[in-house]
């Protein structure tokens, strides 16, 4: 019996996030300990009434603390480009090409030497590791595309498929031909399309080519994956031995309902969370 959207859909959820998902801490730590040493001795320079002569000296001795100068200013890269009144500058913090003097100008008109002198902060390496957790929360995007895909994974091992045997991750439509035999081109517009599926399911009854995803919030990109999803669903209706699969959930699609529903008319596979929960995946 086909299920009910609107009750299908009430049944979303509203985050998937798990502990690891807001600050990558591992990272933080191993980015903070490649430059541990140059920031330690930047750190003679917190409070120095004559900080530009000090660290003219410092980089004389220690040339290597330019390349813990860019994340104070929250830059991982090593090359930073400026311009005001005086000209265009292209400082590279990684192999000195500007005189010492024009790389205190730079600490002067960022601001660096004002934080540093005034000690605003009282320790380079703590300021830092906030600087690294605050960067580093801006991957939360890129984690959190891959959290659905845990999880899903996480639900066919648990239905008994075995990776690389009965389950592949990451297939494009090419291998998958190869692997099954199935005639695909249907899909992949006679080969001209480079498809690839998130997980392919080999089982007794069925080869399952299967997509997943995970929206929190709403925006144009829900409109585009339910409307390339419904092509494929349709494409995909009369070969036999396959199916398209699409997981997917989260409370962005409130405001693109429309759209979602309809693919959820012409997808007979189409699955939210709650569904594996309930081990939707051992009917596979």
């Amino acid at each position: 019996m086909k299920k009910d959207f609107n009750q299908w859909l009430s049944q979303f959820k509203e985050s998937i996030a798990n502990y690891g998902y807001y600050i990558d801490f591992e990272t933080v730590y191993k980015n903070i300990s490649d430059i541990k040493v140059e920031l330690n001795i930047m750190n003679s320079l917190v409070g120095s009434p004559s900080i530009e002569e000090d660290f003219k000296e410092l980089v004389k001795k220690y040339p290597s603390v330019l390349k813990c100068i860019p994340i104070l200013l929250a830059k991982r890269e090593m090359s930073i480009f400026c311009m005001d009144q005086d000209g265009t500058f292209n400082y590279n913090f990684n192999k000195q090409n500007y005189s010492i003097d024009e790389y205190v100008i730079f600490m002067k008109k960022t601001g660096l030497f004002e934080l540093i002198q005034k000690r605003l902060i009282s320790n380079l390496y703590d300021y830092v590791l906030g600087v690294e957790a605050g960067l580093n929360s801006n991957g939360r995007k890129n984690r959190g595309g891959h959290l659905m895909e845990d999880l899903v994974e996480s639900y066919i091992i648990k239905a008994g498929f075995i990776k690389d045997k009965t389950y592949f991750k990451e297939m494009y439509l090419s291998e998958l031909e190869d692997k099954t035999g199935l005639n695909l081109s249907t899909l992949s517009n006679s080969g001209s399309t480079a498809k690839r599926f998130d997980f392919v399911i080999l089982s007794n009854k069925c080869v399952y080519a299967c997509e997943c995803n995970f929206y929190a919030s709403g925006g144009s990109k829900l409109n585009e994956t339910a409307r390339s999803y419904k092509t494929l669903a349709l494409e995909s209706k009369n070969i036999p031995g396959f199916k398209f699969v699409w997981f997917t959930d989260g409370l962005g699609w409130i405001s693109a309902r429309n759209n979602l529903k309809e693919t959820f008319d012409v997808l007979d596979d189409i699955y939210c969370i709650r569904e594996l929960e309930e081990n939707l995946l051992k009917k596979f």
